[in-house]
Order: C-alpha cells, then structure tokens, then sequence
C-alpha cells in the first residue's frame, strides 16, 4: 500500500509530514515509516538520475520498494527538451517538447541506457519493484503496438508493469487478446480506479496477467479525469465506500500473484495518504 508520489507540493503543505521531516530526506523517511512501497513519478518527465537513486535507497529501510515510472519518450509521450541531458537536445530540432518520432535508432538506444543507469541504485540495493509503463491515450491496439510492448518488455531488463490509457484494449471483443499477450510476457496490467461514464474512461479490470506482481492505480474519480489539468484531472478524496468494492478484487489479485502494489495517485492535500491508510485498514477488515 502506498502513494504514487511522496514529493506531491498539495501532500507537502498539507502537514501530514511532521515538522521535523519537511526537507527531501526527511519526507522519505517518514514515508517509509508510513508505507512500503511508493511510486517515484519524477522519472516521468526527466530521465532517472543515478545520484538521486542512490539516495533513495540510502534514505530507505530493507524491504522497501519503488516503483519508477518509465520515461515520457519510452511510452508515447513528449518530453520537455529543457529536462533532456544537452547531448540529445538536439534532436528536438529548436522546439520546447521532444516526441518519439524525433528519436533516430540510436538516440532511443541513448535514452534506454540512461533511463537503465538512472535506476541502477535502486536495482542494486533490491529497491526497484517494477518500472510502470503508462502509455498514451494513442497507443491502439494493434501489431505495432504489441511488438512495440514486447520490445519494452526485452529492452527494460527489469519486471515492467503496463496501464493503458486507451479504451480500444478493454473492449469486450479484444480483452482476451490483450490479456493473453500480457501473461504471456509475464507483464502485469495495471487495474485503474477512475470516473467511469466519461469518453476517456477507463473500465476497472482487475486481473492478474503475472505470477509475480498485481499492481492497482487509484486516480480519484474527478469529473474532469483525462480533460483537465493534472489537478483538477486527479484531485478526489475517496470514501470508504467507494474503497469497498475493490477490497475483493485485491483479495483476488492476492491469491493469484506473489505480491501487489495499492498505490493512490488523487492529489488533494493529503487525500492520497488518508486514502491509502482507509485502504490498509479495510483489507485488514477483511482479513480478520
């Protein structure tokens, strides 16, 4: 059970962290006395630095886990040219955002070895859990995308996880298909909480398509999910009964693979956190 973010500026100021763990280590540290697992979203929008990695697993407790979020360009999205290392600036050809269709062969081989020795620390010192790769709303359901998703799974070298922001993949017709390839790759689909009953929503499956890990993302349930800004996209405070139902699909996920990551990813003040703990006790509910 945990956060997709420990550094959220809304989770900062809304002093859920103690006043003796405002600064970047002390926020981890107490996180990891909070929860076990937390997703590192910075690596999202820049590529993973091995300093920062090192810090990470300095600043935390044998046994706790992060899962890294794969790169922009790894996963059909732009990227800030300003957070490109100044060796592949270039590439983007004077505009403010880089996308995949700049990078030639060897440039995508450049930004897989710097992603690789960005996490390094983390794989090393046991900490890595897996790298989710969250692809775009474009990324259809076709050839090219699952060669494309084999090719991640070869090239990560690591356990990956996979979120589809693509309905195409759900649809009744295609689901079996999708699922099939994934445990054939021993890639775990990422079951998602959102809205349901908007054109961008994304159906709540929740299966396990490897023995290893299960991973569920919660993303609140705002009106404005997938339309909006980040904020307004993921602000939700749950309640514990929208938190129920899923407490037997958890369960499920549980018996099916090894380990499964909670993490809640809504942004208002301490939503997030408050989320994750009504979380963790439902399912300890459940157990007793």
């Amino acid at each position: 059970m945990g956060t997709c973010s420990w550094t959220d500026p809304a989770l900062v100021s809304s002093g859920w962290y103690p006043p003796g763990a405002r600064g970047a280590e002390g926020r981890l540290r107490h996180y990891a006395t909070r929860f076990p697992v937390v997703e590192a979203d910075s690596t999202f929008y820049a590529l993973p630095s091995e300093r920062v990695a090192k810090l990470w697993a300095q600043r935390t407790p044998d046994g706790f886990l992060f899962d890294v979020k794969a790169y922009a360009l790894l996963t059909g999205h732009s990227a800030a040219t300003s957070a490109l290392p100044a060796h592949l600036r270039y590439a983007a050809q004077g505009r403010n955002r880089i996308r995949p269709r700049d990078l030639t062969p060897d440039l995508l081989d450049e930004v897989w070895r710097l992603f690789h020795e960005g996490i390094a620390p983390l794989r090393e010192t046991g900490r890595l859990g897996s790298v989710l790769f969250q692809f775009s709303p474009w990324f259809r359901p076709e050839a090219r995308s699952l060669a494309y998703l084999a090719e991640c799974g070869r090239r990560a070298e690591v356990p990956i996880s996979v979120e589809f922001r693509h309905p195409g993949w759900f649809a009744p017709e295609r689901l079996p298909e999708t699922l099939a390839f994934l445990r054939e790759h021993r890639m775990p689909l990422v079951a998602v909480d959102t809205a349901q009953d908007l054109p961008q929503s994304m159906p709540p499956v929740a299966e396990a398509t490897s023995e290893d890990l299960a991973v569920v993302r919660f993303h609140g349930r705002s009106p404005q999910w997938g339309t909006g800004s980040k904020e307004d996209s993921y602000r939700h405070r749950y309640t514990r009964e929208e938190l129920l139902p899923w407490v037997p699909r958890i369960r499920t996920l549980s018996a099916r693979a090894a380990r499964v990551h909670v993490l809640f990813n809504n942004c208002c003040a301490e939503a997030s956190v408050r989320a994750a703990e009504t979380m963790a006790g439902l399912l300890g509910e459940e157990e007793a």
